[in-house]
């Protein structure tokens, strides 16, 4: 059966003509938020986090700034903090500070022609407002406080609030792009973001050399970047680049006045032949302004190519001056580009100038020299053996035997394997002597008085020197520092042999013998808040209970707690004399001795110390006393490893979030959802604890201990030293392979 209705359309459907389009309507012109508009304006302007860190930095060159220091937080994109010691804010400019096109650089469109200013536009601040949250601290010169502001959206949050603060501007930039969820996706790799901050603080510092620059990552001590205000920019390289990229520059210097206007100075430093590299480094900057330049930096490559061996990749270093009027500095949102009048020219010009240097340059070149020397490699003592003779002129070195030859630099202080060991003078006892004046000369810039005139310490320190063992003298001086095995013990290399050194009887002797021989000549830490005596005692002694659950000992503990307080207090003149272990009228511990320079101990192990103070020491000798109470700062300020167990190893699950079922700990030792499971602020003080602790066991430990430690003979039989391979005997095993 049809259906009629459906037969009617279609007969009506072919009866029509063809459908025609009705033209859309054009869509309405509407004009955006302010909000929409300056977060637009913001993503422009701070592109990433070390654009913030670029625009903050030339403010504080703008503010006449000597000082300025950086630190970061996950590449920034958690804290941006930079503080300066410059003119500051007037109080009555922080309502406007940080909204859009607020300077203090320009007043009219004509003064773009005469800047001499890094900013201009007053949108730096404005855009980290729109996409983080910032705060500024400032004072300037004659005001007795401070005031302190947080901004969001260009706006202040709350009216100036007095606090202290230092000659200067600090500004804090937190959460960077906290509402711009896609960039800060793109942005999660710090260490690629923090190595660009590191880059051009880097560059700042070799151009603006007097201004001192640093830049390190929040809770680390040691900065990245540290320069200091130097005299020549040479030095500032030096200091920053390294000595290796110091030595291989050579100065250029181009200067025209063309009567047709091509007006430009240029001085700089470019790279010799010597210098291998695998990039080109090109810091330039235009009017002290850091830009780039990317047909001056072809034109510079295209010289090198053509003119040393193998495409040399070049460092250059240069700073050009040129009219005001001549440049345009408002092209590029950032300022990272600049437009030059006569650009074709000045580039050829300076082009030109580079290539001559280099081939007057390129008549002569060096090639660094590797040579071995032949050492001793036993660890018995070699003291008796007669000093090298210097060979006569045109008499042929000795061959090293293949099976001598070892990669160390022992003078090296950063224990690089790679490093070759450099020529030496042939001269041994003339360096040994020299050695000993640089040893003596740096105990006694450390202390002066060198020890007290008391004879029991004098007797002390001669049986120290007594019981030295001379091979073990001879490995310490020379051995190098190859990294941790583990918690314990560190590898060290000592010409052909390879050692575990326990670091923790090592320091501990150490410590103990500069105790000695600081003996009442100690500077002091001095600490933040006084510690009372008996309650840190009395947590020592939980601490070594080990039945913790026994209340019937709590009194005993009170009553040992309270009779070494009042021991303590009684000897406290004497501690505090021979010591510096400071402690007051009211049985607190104000102050501690500086044992070694660079270098706080584990202030976790104060109630151990003290209780060690109270029960081991045998306080009515004089010169049992003296050994007891050093014997207790060295085993107080050596470098045992922190309380915390170390992360990097399976002790990562004591850091697993308390009450989670036992599924959760399951997908933890899985490895998955690990970072949701663990405590992160505890396991960021367990890391920091644990490279802190590293840190100054290669960078303090070591290099104090070339020049201090005399290891006792125990030490050669106690495991203090284990030698875990020779040289000779790997090569009879792999000769026979």
């Amino acid at each position: 059966m049809i259906d009629d209705s459906s037969l009617t359309a279609e007969m009506e459907e072919e009866e029509s003509p063809a459908t025609t389009i009705v033209p859309r309507e054009p869509p309405k012109i509407q004009r955006l938020e302010e909000s929409v508009v300056n977060r637009i304006a913001a993503g422009e302007v701070i592109q990433r986090p070390v654009s913030a860190v670029k625009e903050l930095v030339e403010n504080s060159l703008d503010a006449d700034s000597s000082s300025i220091s950086v630190v970061v937080k996950d590449g920034g994109l958690k804290l941006i903090q930079v503080s300066d010691d410059g003119h500051g804010i007037r109080r009555e400019d922080l309502p406007i500070l940080c909204e859009r096109h607020t300077t203090s650089k320009l007043t009219k469109f004509e003064d773009l022609f005469s800047l001499s200013s890094m900013g201009f536009r007053g949108e730096a601040l404005a855009s980290m407002t729109y996409v983080a949250h910032v705060t500024v601290t400032t004072i300037t010169k004659g005001q007795i406080h401070g005031y302190r502001v947080s901004y969001r959206d260009g706006v202040m949050e709350h009216e100036p609030k007095a606090c202290a603060a230092v000659k200067g501007t600090q500004i804090m930039v937190e959460n960077l792009f906290y509402n711009m969820i896609a960039r800060r996706k793109t942005l999660q790799n710090s260490a690629d973001d923090y190595g660009k901050i590191v880059d051009l603080l880097s560059r700042m510092a070799i151009h603006h050399n007097k201004v001192s620059f640093s830049c390190r990552k929040h809770g680390a001590v040691k900065a990245d970047v540290h320069s200091v205000v130097s005299p020549s920019r040479l030095d500032s390289i030096r200091s920053v680049y390294g000595v290796s990229v110091a030595k291989n520059l050579m100065k250029v210097e181009v200067s025209s006045c063309d009567s047709s206007g091509c007006t430009f100075d240029m001085e700089g430093f470019i790279s010799n032949s010597n210098y291998v590299a695998k990039k080109t480094i090109l810091v330039l900057f235009i009017n002290d302004r850091l830009v780039e330049c990317s047909a001056l930096k072809r034109a510079i490559e295209i010289v090198y190519a053509a003119t040393l061996p193998k495409a040399s990749k070049p460092f250059v270093y240069m700073s050009i001056n040129l009219p005001r009027e001549h440049v345009d500095i408002n092209i590029h949102p950032t300022k990272k580009e600049v437009s030059l009048l006569n650009q074709e020219i000045i580039i050829e010009m300076i082009q030109s100038e580079v290539e001559v240097k280099l081939r007057n340059a390129n008549d002569t070149r060096t090639f660094q020299e590797q040579k071995v020397e032949y050492i001793q490699s036993t660890l018995t003592s070699q003291k008796s053996d007669s000093p090298v003779s210097q060979k006569p002129s045109g008499q042929k070195t000795q061959k090293v035997p293949v099976n001598k030859m070892v990669r160390t630099d022992s003078s090296d202080p950063a224990g690089r394997l790679h490093a070759f060991l450099q020529p030496k003078p042939q001269s041994l006892p003339y360096k040994v002597s020299s050695l000993s004046v640089v040893r003596s000369s740096v105990r006694q810039r450390r202390n002066p008085k060198e020890t007290a005139d008391l004879s029991s310490v004098q007797e002390l320190i001669a049986g120290v020197d007594s019981c030295c063992h001379p091979g073990l003298l001879e490995t310490v001086r020379n051995c190098t520092y190859v990294g941790m095995a583990d918690d314990v013990f560190a590898l060290v290399q000592y010409n052909t042999h390879l050692y575990l050194a326990n670091v923790v009887n090592l320091s501990k002797e150490l410590m103990y013998q500069q105790t000695l021989r600081r003996f009442a000549h100690f500077n002091a830490i001095q600490l933040s808040d006084p510690a009372p005596l008996s309650e840190l005692i009395l947590l020592a002694l939980k601490e070594e209970d080990l039945d913790p659950g026994n209340d019937t000992k709590d009194d005993l503990k009170e009553r040992i707690a309270e009779m070494n307080t009042e021991l303590l207090k009684e000897k406290a003149e004497m501690l505090e004399e021979y010591f510096s272990v400071h402690i007051d009228s009211s049985a607190n511990l104000s102050r501690l001795p500086v044992i070694l320079d660079q270098y706080t101990p584990d202030m976790d192990r104060v109630p151990e110390f003290l209780l060690c103070l109270g029960n081991d020491v045998e306080w009515e000798d004089e010169k049992s006393c003296f050994q007891g109470v050093s014997a207790a700062i060295g085993n107080f300020y050596a470098m045992h490893p922190p309380l915390l167990p170390n992360p990097s190893g399976d002790g990562i699950q004591f850091y697993s979030k308390r009450g989670e079922s036992s599924q959760e700990k399951s997908d933890l030792e899985g490895n998955v959802d690990m970072e949701d499971n663990l405590d992160q602020d505890l396991l960021s003080d367990a890391e920091n604890a644990w490279a802190q602790r590293e840190w100054s066991i290669q960078h303090v430990l070591f290099p104090s201990m070339r020049l201090f430690l005399k290891p006792p003979a125990s030490m050669a039989s106690n495991g203090t030293f284990v030698k875990v391979a020779s040289l000779e005997k790997l090569y009879k095993i792999f000769e026979r392979c």
